[in-house]
């Protein structure tokens, strides 16, 4: 039997889910009348549910949570503050049940190469890598640091060893600022800025990120990120994917980032090995 590690070790009290609610479904922009819809429910028991005057059931929290698309991890929060028990929780990598998952993760990293593939969470903390990344991160961090865990993949871009390295610094930074941004709306709205992006907001390249900043838009159709170095130039495209049904809070977390040459040249680096 796999142990779930919940967001919590106690049941809440009750009288925090209605404020839960109300947070998630304002932070969608999502009116009591059509939450109420959706969840084929009254407008008045929304009302009661927010305000503490109604106590959910099980199901109803999570046909809520669903229409809101709240984030595995903080349905368990609001099951725990309705109080139930969670529903997702984290299992261990090493349980049984997570085997099918991790023999396609490997397959998607073995298939990529030899152009990079990483696996990171949420906060982009490196999880698992392929040969045609650590290739890559030996090439921009040093062979040691490369291995050396633990690896941000967003701090290591604005590092003074790899920042000086891209190109197109300054295109590629406002448009991580971004992601991180749009992930974090995701995630939870009214949360403060979350690791890494609270402290990447101190760089100087990022003055103004809030803006569309020094992209052309309508002149690119996907921006590469270019590094050179000692007479080297690598571009590269990224796609991110993601599992599509995730039961469990981690994997939810989980993306798998695969890197594409832009050019003949990088495709030819990497080729060679």
């Amino acid at each position: 039997m796999t142990t779930m590690r919940s967001a919590s070790p106690a049941i809440r009290p009750t009288n925090g889910f209605g404020t839960l609610l109300r947070r998630w479904r304002l932070s969608r922009g999502t009116s009591q009348l059509d939450l109420a819809l959706t969840c084929d429910t009254s407008q008045r028991h929304i009302s009661f549910l927010e305000s503490g005057r109604a106590r959910p059931s099980r199901g109803m929290v999570l046909n809520l949570a669903g229409a809101l698309a709240v984030p595995l991890r903080h349905q368990d929060a609001m099951l725990l503050a309705a109080g139930f028990a969670p529903a997702y929780g984290t299992r261990p990598p090493e349980a049984p049940e997570m085997r099918p998952i991790q023999a396609v993760l490997d397959r998607m990293l073995e298939r990529q190469e030899p152009f990079p593939a990483v696996v990171v969470d949420r906060h982009y903390n490196l999880v698992q890598a392929n040969e045609g990344a650590m290739r890559l991160l030996g090439f921009l961090l040093g062979p040691e640091a490369a291995s050396a865990p633990p690896i941000n993949l967003v701090q290591a871009l604005f590092s003074p060893p790899v920042e000086g390295l891209v190109e197109n610094f300054r295109e590629v930074a406002l448009w991580t600022v971004r992601r991180l941004r749009a992930e974090a709306l995701l995630e939870d709205p009214l949360a403060e800025d979350p690791e890494p992006l609270r402290s990447l907001m101190t760089h100087p390249a990022l003055a103004g990120a809030g803006s569309a900043g020094a992209v052309d838009e309508a002149a690119i159709p996907a921006l590469t990120i270019r590094f050179v170095q000692d007479g080297v130039r690598l571009s590269l495209l990224s796609v991110i994917a993601s599992l599509g049904t995730p039961l469990d809070a981690g994997l939810q977390d989980l993306r798998v980032e695969l890197f594409f040459p832009a050019d003949e040249a990088t495709e030819g680096w990497f080729l060679a090995g």
